[in-house]
């Protein structure tokens, strides 16, 4: 009776730290974005020009979206489609309790495991519906202005806390019935894909992506739920769960992480040369992360051209970062500032397995942006290769633009042949499958683990 009774006081506590949690993290889409009209805008290799005749800037909060495209020429609405149409992840409250706790959110604590889940997503993207998909329905979003989204969260956020109280679960999210469209046979395996994606991600048990299933691999390397995780230690955590992933349509992805600031070509080869279903031969796509460090305490300014090269490139797949004690999503930059997309926001949990889910919530209307100065230099850098073929030429490409960017002797991560074994290392690429992490790779992890900084 006394362990029920703590367990009731933990519920407790955990809604209402989810309350103030969604109270301080409404306001991430009140400030304003802007934009230079005289600058291009670059999102995960796309290139976007806002020029006018005129000169200044315009404001991007989600709301003047529509104002400013019949304002000025441009593509800003190609802009507004191709940011909206990628996967959003943030926070959210009132999931199913993660095992071994009696969390219900991650608030405060999860944003790096969103941001490489949204990094992972934009990898599934361009697998499965190549990197030129919109989302349909990217400009029918609800005009979500920064006031709306915020009163609308200090009314669900007291609704939740007051039904705590009373021991009451908070009224489901209906799905909002899906807009009269004619839809080709494209359109329509494109959005099953879409749905899909978003699922993989959903904050439930079962969900291959979804954070309950990176907790417990995160356990591997001694991390617990509510537990802070740095860019390195995520990225070995989602290799872990693509490996583990048993759904037919992921068979054909892998995850390599480089080790120590260096990717060895043939490991990836290998990986991507691996079995695909049951024994059968086939060339499986990959991604490709590389944890790095753009400095010491402070982000080196020196990699600014290579950042800003690498969200130029078609196949990258952005970057888990953020600034001291946040963790963001970047996908992008203008001159000397980096987009991105911001988890530090507690919506409501959606439940993914139920038909015609709402797609609203996985989706920002508004892209931030933030001073390359002001970035932390830890961080995770990703790629995606279809082929052996576009492996090589990534390679190819990225070691020019390292080796042009350094001004140093040493570059901020390299490109060898051969396999680590070659090199000494006692890891090898594919581990028994009993063993979620290698011994070298639990040294790592923990070093990782120290080094890193400390992220809510």
């Amino acid at each position: 009776m006394e362990a029920t009774g703590t367990d009731e006081v933990e519920k407790i506590k955990s809604k209402f730290m989810s309350a103030w949690h969604n109270m301080k993290y409404s306001w991430v889409l009140k400030t304003k974005t802007y934009f230079s009209r005289n600058s291009p805008v670059f999102l995960l290799g796309k290139c976007y020009h806002f020029k006018t005749e005129e000169s200044g800037e315009l404001s991007t909060d989600g709301s003047n979206f529509d104002k400013i495209s019949t304002e000025i020429s441009g593509n800003v609405e190609e802009f507004r489609k191709d940011f909206i149409s990628r996967i959003w992840l943030t926070y959210r409250e009132e999931f199913p309790q993660i095992k071994g706790s009696a969390l219900t959110t991650d608030c405060g604590w999860g944003c790096t495991l969103r941001t490489g889940q949204m990094l992972l997503a934009q990898g599934l993207m361009l697998h499965f519906l190549g990197r030129a998909w919109v989302w349909p329905e990217a400009l029918e979003m609800d005009s979500c202005d920064s006031e709306s989204w915020t009163s609308s969260t200090v009314r669900k956020l007291t609704a939740s806390f007051e039904a705590s109280l009373t021991a009451e679960r908070d009224p489901k999210v209906l799905a909002r019935p899906p807009a009269s469209r004619d839809w080709d046979v494209t359109e329509r395996r494109n959005e099953l894909y879409h749905r899909k994606i978003i699922s993989w991600f959903g904050d439930s048990p079962l969900a291959a992506f979804g954070l309950h299933q990176l907790i417990e691999y995160g356990k591997k390397s001694g991390k617990m739920a509510g537990d802070w995780y740095g860019p390195a230690v995520v990225a070995h955590i989602l290799r872990k769960a693509v490996e583990e992933a048993r759904d037919p349509e992921l068979q054909g992805v892998t995850v390599y992480v480089a080790q120590d600031c260096t990717v060895y070509s043939s490991d990836v080869i290998d990986r991507q040369c691996s079995f695909v279903d049951s024994g059968k031969a086939g060339t499986k796509a990959v991604i490709i992360l590389v944890p790095v460090r753009l400095g010491g305490e402070r982000t080196n300014t020196d990699y600014l051209e290579f950042v800003k090269g690498i969200l130029s490139l078609e196949y990258c797949v952005g970057i888990i970062g953020g600034r001291p004690k946040q963790s963001y999503y970047f996908a992008g930059f203008q001159d000397d500032s980096l987009i991105y997309m911001d988890p530090h926001y507690c919506q409501s949990f959606v439940d993914v397995s139920i038909k015609d889910f709402p797609l609203e919530s996985f989706h920002c209307p508004s892209p931030k942006k933030m001073s390359f100065k002001k970035m932390d230099p830890s961080c995770t850098i990703g790629f995606y290769c279809r082929t052996v073929q576009d492996f090589e030429k990534a390679s190819e490409e990225i070691t020019k633009m390292l080796k042009s960017s350094s001004k140093e002797k040493y570059p901020l991560f390299t490109f060898v042949k051969g396999h680590s074994r070659d090199y000494d290392f006692a890891s090898s690429p594919l581990h028994e499958e009993h063993d979620l992490f290698s011994e070298d790779e639990k040294k790592r992890l923990k070093r990782f683990s120290t080094e890193e900084f400390v992220l809510l």
